[in-house]
């Protein structure tokens, strides 16, 4: 049986707490995203850059929900920082 690396909700609130981001007990994905988004820093911009890279050139797979989430919540949140802070 092959055994496959999968990012799951889980994962993602794990990497997001690593970071030093709150997230509520029970959140989902897209919710925990929301709230990492929320009072953007520079350095917390760069974290969430970083970790969206590693996940994303990683050779885990990543499960659709999380995907979505990070399309959905963190990647134009980051891309709106990017601009009105150059």
């Amino acid at each position: 049986m092959m055994h496959a690396d999968l990012i799951d909700q889980e994962d993602l609130l794990g990497q997001l707490r690593s970071l030093g981001f709150d997230t509520s007990p029970g959140a989902s994905a897209e919710q925990a995203c929301a709230q990492a988004v929320c009072g953007l820093t520079e350095a917390r911009a760069t974290a969430l850059r970083r970790m969206i890279e590693q996940m994303l050139t990683g050779s885990a797979t990543i499960l659709p929900a999380v995907r979505q989430a990070i399309d959905q919540q963190l990647l134009p949140a980051l891309a709106s920082y990017k601009q009105s802070h150059g």
